[in-house]
């Protein structure tokens, strides 16, 4: 599968020459909810990309529900519009609805999840390589752990998505090799803070208190900052006692990373509308089809990458 790489955020934001043929153009958004600040940042920069390019956005927000999305991508196809952006909530189970909008006749663009349906009904997904960056947060672990024996606990994404299948799959491709690395206990918090604290909390507990965890990998960094409350208030130095890795970019993981309990994080860029428009913009003008996969860029970010500077760029964002 051909892959095109966007260099960048600041790269990403640029609106696009070409907006202008999107004017008048409808086009449904199938969110999956606002789970995490990441999630609301890529809500917030979808409907302003929608705004400066004249297209009329229809939103939907499923709270996490496959069947709240699977009803508002029907009702979009009721609607007639003319593009239809969905980020799944899980892989499976969307063949038929697929299958009703390619009917209609009406392009489907997937955003920053995939699905395990055919690459024919849809037109192209922007995303990050989600195995990928499972891979970076693993290599940046072995790198600061060196010989030292590690035990480590893993907050898993919401069952089934394919972020929680492939970021565990490229964190755990890589720790594979180093015998003192070794994941003890894994389970989902569901992207969410709260769900990141209450299981953080159980992990404490049937570790000796914390004792025994040498470092935590969260599949987003608002699990990771639920993490490091629960270790905050286990007695236990997070950043320090437990080293902390995770997956997004978002404003708040920064912060922690400038108050030293925080250790890394993998950038995944919020505007993956930018790329769908751009796509759907081609395609609306001449019916040129796109690459099936826009990838975009994901970059680690560590204690030494000014994290305040890059709270205080990012936490007007949306966040």
């Amino acid at each position: 599968m051909k892959t095109r790489t966007l260099l960048g955020t600041t790269a990403a934001l640029m609106i696009s020459t070409t907006a202008a043929m999107a004017e008048g153009e409808t086009v449904g958004f199938a969110q999956i909810g606002s789970e995490s600040g990441w999630r609301a940042a890529e809500t917030a920069l979808t409907k302003q990309q929608a705004e400066e390019r004249g297209i009329d956005l229809r939103f939907s927000d499923a709270q996490q529900k496959q069947e709240n999305q699977i009803a508002a991508i029907r009702s979009f196809i009721a609607q007639g519009i003319d593009a239809i952006l969905l980020a799944p909530v899980v892989a499976t189970g969307w063949d038929s609805v697929l299958e009703e909008a390619q009917e209609a006749e009406i392009p489907v663009v997937l955003l920053d999840r995939q699905v395990d349906s055919s690459d024919e009904l849809y037109l192209t997904a922007v995303g990050s390589n989600l195995v990928h960056e499972g891979e970076v947060a693993g290599e940046w672990l072995v790198n600061a752990v060196g010989d030292q024996e590690c035990r480590i606990v893993e907050l898993q994404g919401t069952t089934g998505s394919t972020p929680a299948i492939d970021r565990k799959t490229g964190f755990e491709n890589v720790i594979a090799g180093h015998d003192n690395m070794e994941i003890v206990r894994s389970q989902t918090g569901d992207f969410t803070r709260a769900q990141g604290k209450e299981v953080m909390e159980s992990f404490l507990q049937a570790e000796n208190g914390g004792k025994d965890i040498c470092a935590l990998y969260a599949h987003n960094d608002d699990m990771a900052v639920g993490a490091i409350q629960a270790i905050r208030e286990a007695g236990l130095a997070p950043g320090k006692d437990i080293l902390i890795v995770s997956i997004d970019g978002v404003p708040d993981i920064f912060k922690a990373m400038a108050d030293g309990e925080a250790n890394a994080t993998v950038e995944l860029t919020p505007n993956m509308a930018g790329p769908a428009f751009d796509a759907l913009e081609a395609y609306w003008a001449d019916g040129t089809a796109p690459e099936k996969f826009i990838q975009t860029e994901s970059r680690l970010f560590t204690q030494d990458d000014d994290p305040m500077g890059e709270y205080e760029t990012r936490k007007g964002l949306g966040y």
